[in-house]
């Protein structure tokens, strides 16, 4: 496919919702209002409902302790026990999968295991790691950091579990096109248990929801936050908002962009996180540690802050409670484990061993939570932001604490903000566009109306206000775990006794890295 077949498409892709907004533009804009402020006039009262039933649960020192973060969180430790903590002793296994030794050009799948990481990780790495955790931090104080990378290390069972399922109960048509994902293991993998009306409906449950995250997580919280960057920059520059009331526009570039990758699926998807995911992590890390280098000598203090912080909070909402709900939140909507989403992406590995797959997917909390979460608290702590966020959110905060050390920081910054949100956006437009064709079929109309209402959300996430779209996003991406988690219990009986075959098979020699044509190894 060449560069003009693909431009040709990609604007066919966005004329339909480009018509759409022409025509509403003049509407919004009414009565003086800009269309931001229209935007979030008409979307704000939906997402504050949706998020209080989501969290709903009992009053705990006046912090609400949400029964969805308990179940989360119950579900991690028990598969991490369960499989005997395979998130530490299969962790070198991973390592090795992922490098490329075993890939077998001829197995069944889409991409390579490293795709399919970049792929699922494109959809967790990103600004949830940057905003998020600023936000757990201004809410819940350092402690809630700890919290973030107990649920990290426990995350990584859970994602082994559901990657390892997407992968066995995944679905390949005559043309090579993979569908998995929670949809298809939570029907036929409980049909094959002797539940499949279950099944059918945890099914239904996940794809419904699956299609709000990629709205909610993947389009209206990422673009919010990168917008958010960009516009204190610019601002900075300018001496002014020069984008005050036409955030949108912002959100409409980056919509273009998106539909330019999308249309050649999961294969354009994949290469371009492949290259795009390794870049923006180095440089964001490598951003994190010149900061907390320059802040060597206060390392042990930021540590003693997290930890007493975690356990004797001081004036945090909830105490104890409320700190360890706000890490446990963060860190579920950061590398959501539990949420089945990622199985999507790893659903189109080349491999024919499901458990492989599970174990490369281990490594995704471990880099998203344990590695560039903690990486961002440790910026914000050893700053000093955290102690007077002031009126600052999300981004902001974090940007703030880049800005201590060096005033261009926020630059770079900005920069990693955009890739971030990019990578993020495009993969979860797979994963909800895999949910619509899982729905409704896979035909021309389901597929045109998803990608528009997909990058018509990219444009209002835009100008929305913070808190209305951390709202729905968390509500529409953590909801996902009310059925994913009910088949993965059911389930784990199985995924044990694959792990324990697979183990088995790799020490005995059975399972070797694969040997090409040339008589050399894979790598």
């Amino acid at each position: 496919m060449n560069f003009r077949h693909i431009a040709a498409r990609a604007l066919g892709v966005i004329t339909f919702p480009g018509a759409m907004l022409t025509a509403v533009a003049p509407a919004l804009a009414q009565d003086g209002a800009s269309i931001d402020d229209r935007i979030n006039q008409i979307i704000t009262p939906f997402t504050q409902p949706i998020a209080d039933g989501v969290f709903w649960g009992p009053t705990v020192n006046g912090a609400i302790l949400p029964l969805l973060v308990v179940w989360l969180m119950a579900g991690a430790v028990f598969f991490t026990v369960y499989m005997r903590f395979i998130n530490i002793r299969g962790f070198r296994q991973s390592l090795k999968i992922v490098s490329g030794r075993y890939d077998n050009p001829n197995d069944p799948g889409e991409v390579t295991h490293f795709q399919a990481l970049t792929a699922a990780l494109s959809g967790t790495v990103g600004l949830g790691n940057i905003a998020g955790v600023a936000i757990a931090i201004s809410i819940g104080g350092p402690g809630a950091t700890f919290w973030m990378i107990l649920a990290g290390l426990f995350g990584m069972t859970t994602k082994f579990v559901e990657c390892t399922l997407g992968l066995k109960y995944r679905e390949i048509d005559e043309n090579g096109v993979v569908s998995g994902g929670p949809m298809y293991y939570l029907s036929r993998g409980l049909a094959a248990h002797g539940f499949p009306r279950l099944g059918r409906v945890l099914a239904i449950m996940a794809a419904i929801l699956c299609i709000g995250g990629s709205l909610g997580s993947g389009s209206l919280f990422q673009t919010n936050q990168a917008t958010q960057q960009v516009m204190n920059v610019v601002a900075s520059l300018s001496g002014g908002e020069v984008f005050a009331g036409s955030q949108w526009f912002f959100g409409l570039l980056i919509a273009i962009a998106a539909a330019a990758v999308v249309v050649g699926g999961i294969h354009s998807i994949a290469r371009v996180t492949a290259r795009l995911v390794p870049f923006m992590g180095l440089l964001y890390v490598s951003s994190a540690l010149v900061i907390i280098a320059t802040h060597a000598s206060g390392i042990p203090d930021a540590v003693g802050a997290i930890i007493s912080g975690a356990i004797s909070p001081e004036g945090i909402t909830g105490g104890f409670v409320g700190v360890l709900v706000q890490g446990f939140r963060r860190a579920a909507f950061s590398n959501e484990a539990g949420i089945g989403s990622a199985a999507i992406a790893h659903a189109a590995a080349k491999t024919t061993e499901p458990v492989a797959e599970g174990l490369v997917a281990l490594l995704e909390p471990f880099i998203d939570t344990v590695v560039v979460c903690t990486m961002t608290a440790l910026v914000i702590i050893l700053t000093g932001q955290h102690l007077n966020p002031g009126s600052a959110g999300g981004i902001t905060l974090t940007s703030n604490a880049f800005a201590t050390v060096f005033t261009w920081f926020p630059y770079l910054l900005s920069v990693a903000a955009v890739l971030f949100a990019f990578s993020t956006s495009i993969t979860w437009y797979y994963y909800g566009q895999r949910s619509a064709v899982y729905l409704f079929g896979n035909s021309a109309m389901v597929e045109r109306i998803y990608k528009s209402a997909f990058l018509l959300t990219i444009v209002a996430g835009s100008g929305m206000q913070l808190t209305a779209v951390m709202d729905f996003a968390d509500a529409m991406v953590l909801g996902m775990a009310f059925p994913n988690m009910v088949g993965l219990y059911i389930m784990a009986p199985e995924v044990k006794r694959m792990l324990k075959s697979y183990m088995e098979r790799v020490a005995s020699g059975e399972i070797r890295p694969y040997i090409g044509p040339t008589g050399q190894p894979a790598q």
